[in-house]
């Protein structure tokens, strides 16, 4: 289609400058060349956002239209994610594969130990020396059956990987010591596991300890809501030493028996798709470990994992040795990949280099896309509620003390049973004491859920973390704000929190008039002055002015932005008593949390 004469050409809201020069056809250097005469410094694979691409695709005589993504659709609930990989499978195809075990709990109650016990259990005395080998995964065999155990060095990273779409394992097992109980490590991983909707066994470790007081750690389960089979409730309880290794047979035949009940399944004569475990670059070049999901992974297939692809050059298992294919479920070191992708990235195998090419191109682009997706908010939720995109309202809970959880708790069940009663679903997915955490943070964007913090600090790194995930803290000092601001989050009717983000500063060093009123010529002395957004005209250190930018230019030219080391000419809306020495503080308005 042309219009004025101009080819159109639809542009993401973000694209790399390979990929634009792709588009139109071009040298990727003539674009690099346009850019660098508007003031924008950009290799070849930097990504560059729509307004800066359209005003390069007008230089090439193109007329640009920016490419709308899709908009979400919200799953009626999260299902596992290998339970979706054979949703279309053939089911006379499907057959028994081993379980993915997930090991969790609290610090120093004994999970590395309790690991290198199974592992040892199932490793003959000669090779004992092999099982240094590391690679995030391993298969044990324990009855003519396989089980492969994730080796996450925690909780958090298990969750991370969850974070990025990948739910990888089958079953938890929850690691308690009998000489210590239940403590805050160990609610938060019961808390990931049961957001990740995993079947739970608890591992009672150190047994053999003079202090273990199994009686009160069993006491401790039921209230967190784990009641063992002993005590007539459904969760396994499984009695070990990982020290002195007893009870790891019972603990593999439990795992063994949950697996039966879940009917784990997966078709072995396919190409195969799986997840990225873990990545690195060592002597070899980029090295990824796998675990098969579906399929069967080969020698020389192409495969795509994330946004980087190759060809598997070489397969190795966890204690090194040569493969040249992997079934279901089994987890191997991979090489022959351009890049490293990232933890949590789902692979699948390809029938040719250029059709891998053009999938990891896409799932870049996509995953930029994403990272612009707003998650959950109290300003969001009447919007998605009433758009059907909302069934379940997540919240995690943190407070100075224990006491206060459960007013707060009964507080939000009271206002969405009033307010939403068969529009939402409350779920507390994890309440505690202390301050918020990066694993906090990390569980919320996992689960697309908000926190709520009462009388409690934010740790430094866990308010980084929560604002480039997007993730919505609210801290409040009086329980009644809480109630105030659900009601009206409940209603549509709480307004955002708007917070201003310096941009950069640029100082004026020419006046030029103009017709209709003066241009700054600027020399921008840090960050970025960006065209559209807000400018505080200060002068002597006041403000003398606050208004938009009306006009960007390099020479000539308009710009999208001037970075740092750059000169360029500044027009404002409304303002035409510039001098020289004045500072322009360019900033925009956003809509944050309330932490």
């Amino acid at each position: 289609m042309r219009q004025n004469g101009r080819k159109e050409i639809e542009i993401p809201a973000t694209i790399t400058v390979r990929e634009l020069a792709a588009l139109m056809s071009v040298s990727p250097i003539d674009v690099i060349k346009v850019l660098m005469h508007n003031g924008i410094m950009a290799s070849i694979n930097q990504r560059i956002d729509y307004e800066t691409a359209a005003l390069v695709a007008h230089e090439f005589g193109f007329e640009p239209r920016e490419q709308r993504p899709p908009e979400a659709v919200e799953e009626e609930g999260p299902s596992l994610l290998w339970q979706r990989l054979y949703a279309g499978e053939d089911p006379s195809k499907l057959k028994p594969r081993p379980p993915v075990v997930v090991v969790l709990g609290h610090v120093d109650h004994g999970k590395t130990t309790l690991l290198d016990a199974i592992r040892r259990t199932n490793v003959a005395a000669q090779e004992v020396g092999q099982i240094t080998q590391r690679i995030g995964a391993y298969q044990v065999e324990y009855n003519g059956r396989k089980i492969t155990f994730l080796d996450t060095p925690g909780h958090e990273a298990f969750t991370q990987m969850r974070a990025r779409g990948a739910q990888v394992t089958d079953i938890a097992v929850l690691v308690v010591a009998a000489d210590d109980g239940g403590m805050p490590q160990t609610r938060e991983a019961l808390a990931h596991a049961r957001a990740a909707r995993l079947p739970i066994i608890v591992a009672l470790n150190k047994i053999d300890k003079p202090t273990a007081n199994i009686e009160r750690v069993m006491s401790q389960l039921a209230e967190l809501g784990l009641v063992p089979q002993e005590y007539g409730g459904d969760t396994i309880v499984v009695k070990v030493s990982a020290k002195q290794r007893i009870g790891i047979e019972d603990l593999l035949e439990a795992i063994l028996l949950v697996a039966e009940t879940r009917e784990i399944k997966a078709n072995p004569d396919r190409p195969a798709v799986g997840t990225v475990i873990d990545a690195r670059v060592d002597r070899r070049g980029p090295v990824a470990t796998l675990l098969v999901q579906n399929g069967t992974l080969k020698q020389g297939d192409i495969i795509v994992a994330g946004a980087t692809y190759g060809r598997v050059r070489a397969m190795f298992d966890d204690r090194g040795r040569p493969l040249k294919k992997a079934p279901p479920s089994t987890p191997v070191e991979v090489l022959g990949l351009s890049d490293v992708p990232e933890a949590g990235d789902l692979f699948e195998v390809v029938e040719s280099e250029r059709q891998a090419r053009e999938l990891a191109e896409r799932r870049a682009a996509e995953r930029q896309r994403q990272r612009q997706v707003r998650r959950m908010s109290l300003e969001d939720l009447y919007r998605r509620m009433q758009a059907g995109k909302v069934r379940e309202f997540n919240v995690i809970i943190k407070t100075d003390v224990q006491g206060s959880i459960e007013p707060i708790v009964g507080l939000l069940q009271r206002l969405v049973e009033r307010h939403a009663k068969d529009q939402l679903q409350l779920n507390i997915l994890h309440a505690d004491a202390g301050e918020i955490s990066v694993s906090d943070v990390t569980l919320a964007a996992a689960s697309d859920a908000i926190i709520i913090g009462f009388n409690v600090p934010v740790d430094a790194a866990a308010k980084r973390l929560a604002e480039s995930e997007g993730v919505d803290i609210r801290v409040y000092s009086v329980i009644y704000h809480i109630e105030e601001d659900l009601e009206k989050a409940l209603k549509g009717m709480l307004a955002p929190t708007i917070q201003e983000r310096i941009l950069g500063h640029a100082e004026v060093r020419q006046v030029f008039k103009v017709k209709g009123g003066q241009v700054a010529g600027c020399y921008v002395r840090d960050g970025e002055i960006r065209r559209n957004a807000l400018v505080r005209v200060l002068r002597g250190g006041q403000k003398i002015h606050e208004g938009r930018i009306a006009s960007l230019k390099r020479y000539k030219d308009d710009v999208t932005e001037v970075r740092a080391g750059y000169e360029c000419g500044v027009g404002l809306e409304g303002f035409h008593d510039f001098a020289v020495g004045d500072i322009l503080e360019c900033f925009v308005r956003e809509e944050v949390s309330a932490a």
